[in-house]
């Protein structure tokens, strides 16, 4: 007691807050509610059900530490029941050696969502070659429960290697959906989308909308970073357009409001640093929604147990959140 006296007396002028520091998105309210008991907040999602709303989103694939990454990140979403999309999966289309990378079911559990992980550009050439039923084994042999089909046009782009699209990015996700029988997810990789994207989206029969908004990693950055060329310094300025996670949510609550729709469930990603911003973003969303975090995961994903303790103070601040913050109209 004495100690923790002396703590709060020499620590009190450095732990002065300016006002102008203060978090607006909430109100804060602590007569009403008692501290959180437990860690679960049973989620449906998917058909599934989630202990807590967190969704670890694509993150990795093809390289030497994706199965590392991959596993450990499993794990820990069987232990504390989070649901898990795949990073690219490109590779094992042509190259199943690199399975074991991404095998991750028995470390993840049967009852919890687990999705593969393809880019239109494939979608669209496996799709022009008749060949849609190589996506069907590559679910089975995972044991996914469906597909994440990242769209990524920019990114190409800005690519040497890049691929070109042939056709507009919808037109073959609609074409997938009359092909198969397993869910489909369908994202951006970190810029977004506006609008009249949203709204043809939501109109398809997708499992969900996953936002990868701006704000977070984005991938047409980090092509442009890895060539030094005029003609990435012409194309810069594009790596700043885009849609943040808020846009998305208020878009998406527009179009529901006006549109029928058949894709009824959101992940909210993108600039998503950690539970406040996604307690927030959820909150707003008319749509269910479950919040989705890459890098925030990534940065602890080679050692179990830093990624254990970091998703442990994400979900106790998630319930604290829950229990002493409302979100402002």
């Amino acid at each position: 007691m004495e100690e923790r006296k002396k703590d709060h007396i020499s620590l009190a002028f450095e732990s002065q807050t300016p006002a102008s520091f203060i978090d607006s998105r909430f109100s804060y309210e602590p007569m009403l509610s008692a501290h959180p008991v437990g860690m679960n907040h049973s989620t449906a999602f998917l058909g599934r059900e989630l202990n807590i709303p967190f969704w670890v989103s694509s993150m990795t694939g093809g390289t030497a530490l994706a199965k590392t990454i991959n596993h450990n990140l499993a794990k820990v979403c069987g232990e504390f029941g989070m649901g898990m999309g795949l990073g690219s999966c490109r590779i094992l289309l042509d190259n199943p050696s690199h399975f074991a990378d991404f095998d991750v079911r028995d470390l993840l559990g049967n009852d919890l969502p687990l999705f593969a992980n393809i880019g239109i550009s494939q979608l669209e050439e496996l799709l022009d070659s008749q060949a849609s039923g190589k996506l069907v084994e590559l679910v089975d042999s995972l044991r996914a429960d469906g597909l994440i089909v990242h769209v990524n046009p920019l990114q190409e782009w800005f690519q040497p290697e890049g691929d070109r699209f042939q056709r507009p990015p919808i037109e073959s996700v609609a074409q997938l959906l009359q092909l198969v029988n397993f869910p489909v997810i369908v994202k951006e990789v970190g810029q977004g989308m506006g609008y009249q994207s949203l709204k043809e989206l939501l109109k398809l029969p997708i499992a969900a909308v996953e936002f990868a908004a701006f704000g977070g990693t984005n991938f047409s950055k980090v092509e442009m970073l890895r060539s030094n060329s005029p003609e990435n310094e012409v194309y810069a300025s594009l790596t700043n357009v885009g849609h943040t996670a808020l846009d998305m949510v208020e878009i998406c609550n527009r179009i529901v409001q006006s549109e029928e729709v058949l894709c009824k469930q959101l992940i909210i990603s993108g600039g998503v640093k950690n539970f406040l911003d996604g307690y927030y973003l959820q909150a707003k969303s008319s749509i269910p929604a479950v919040i989705g975090m890459a890098s925030a995961f990534l940065k602890y994903a080679q050692d179990y147990d830093l990624l254990r303790r970091f998703v442990i103070a994400q979900i106790k601040g998630y319930r604290l959140a829950q229990s002493f913050l409302k979100v402002k109209e």
